[in-house]
């Protein structure tokens, strides 16, 4: 898929000639992952997609070499209310804002989080935030994952980095702690979706969305490991999800991860560390991105969290003690 053009409002884009036939509302998916299936539909059905300047239905089969039009409907105003809670920001112009999100914080309110959120948060720092799409967010993190987030200031800027996550320029990089003491580093490429059975949860599912994450060693401990994770897709729990596929789920994890990994002769002090840790030890360390203005490349990296420092503090202090 090639971008051929970005307006304000709009997305054009060329389909490559030679690939496999695809839905339209599939296609339109991987384009713009951070809409939902059913609003991307709603969009084709209203005449907001054209194809070769026509209007055409969901389900039709996209061939290659047509030319794919976006007309991102304007955003309407929420009733969201605006928020003083601390930001951590540690970016900010005119378009793009980029702060470090502490773990506890939800984004985006939804059931059972009607305010407190990021999203409110941003609109007491930002209030015309309120009148683009999601006040801006175009990516999420989990409510206990710490880390780097942008948000978009400007409709322009927004379209810019949605685009950016749909052609994989956004550059993600995580540190975690996995239960397991891993012996290389590696590529995890499987397919992403809802949980067969369990529609709160996701996982590893041949009709999921493609998914790819690449991990390598940091540091390894006597029942856990510290890991590097770079994104190269961005589903809803990607890591957490591929890190359990391979039998390494994240430390503290209370959806994937499974029993907690105790090493034998663990003293009094580090099993009550481990197991008053009560989120995934999953932390947003590196972004990376392209400035939908001047375009030049921008990279900022946040420190390790007080919570996971010292619990890796503990972990090495195990190690040493019982010798590595």
């Amino acid at each position: 898929m090639e971008n051929l053009n970005q307006d304000r409002g709009s997305l054009t884009f060329c389909v490559v000639r030679g690939v496999e036939a695809t839905r339209l509302d599939a296609l339109l998916a991987g384009l713009v992952p951070e809409v939902s299936r059913s609003q991307l539909q709603r969009w084709v059905k209203a005449g907001d997609v054209l194809v070769d300047h026509k209007q055409v239905r969901p389900r039709d089969q996209l061939l290659g070499g047509e030319t794919v039009l976006i007309n991102v409907p304007e955003a309407p105003m929420q009733d969201w209310a605006a928020q003083t809670i601390p930001l951590d920001i540690v970016f900010e112009d005119d378009q793009i804002l980029v702060l470090n999100k502490p773990a506890g914080l939800v984004v985006h309110p939804g059931a059972g989080n009607p305010d407190n959120t990021l999203l409110n948060a941003l609109l007491s720092h930002a209030p015309a935030l309120r009148s683009l799409a999601r006040a801006g967010i175009v990516h999420r993190l989990d409510k206990d994952t710490s880390g780097l987030m942008v948000i978009a200031k400007t409709e322009r800027a927004r379209l810019s980095l949605i685009d950016q996550l749909s052609t994989r320029e956004l550059h993600r990089q995580y540190t975690t702690i996995v239960n397991g003491v891993m012996i290389s580093g590696g590529t995890v490429d499987e397919p992403i979706g809802r949980h067969p059975k369990d529609r709160k949860r996701m996982a590893v599912v041949s009709r999921g969305k493609p998914a790819i994450s690449h991990y390598r060693v940091i540091e390894r401990f006597r029942a856990h490991t510290l890991v590097d994770v770079k994104l190269e897709t961005g589903r809803t729990h990607q890591i957490r999800v591929h890190m359990a596929y391979i039998h390494f789920p994240v430390l503290g994890d209370p959806v994937y991860g499974g029993r907690l990994k105790l090493p034998p002769d663990s003293d009094d002090m580090f099993v009550s560390t481990l197991r008053n840790f009560r989120r995934q030890a999953l932390h947003a360390r590196k972004l990376g991105l392209i400035h939908p203005i001047t375009g030049k490349e921008m990279f900022w990296e946040a420190p390790m969290p007080v919570d996971m420092e010292k619990l890796i503090a503990v972990l090495r202090a195990d190690l040493q003690q019982h010798g590595e």
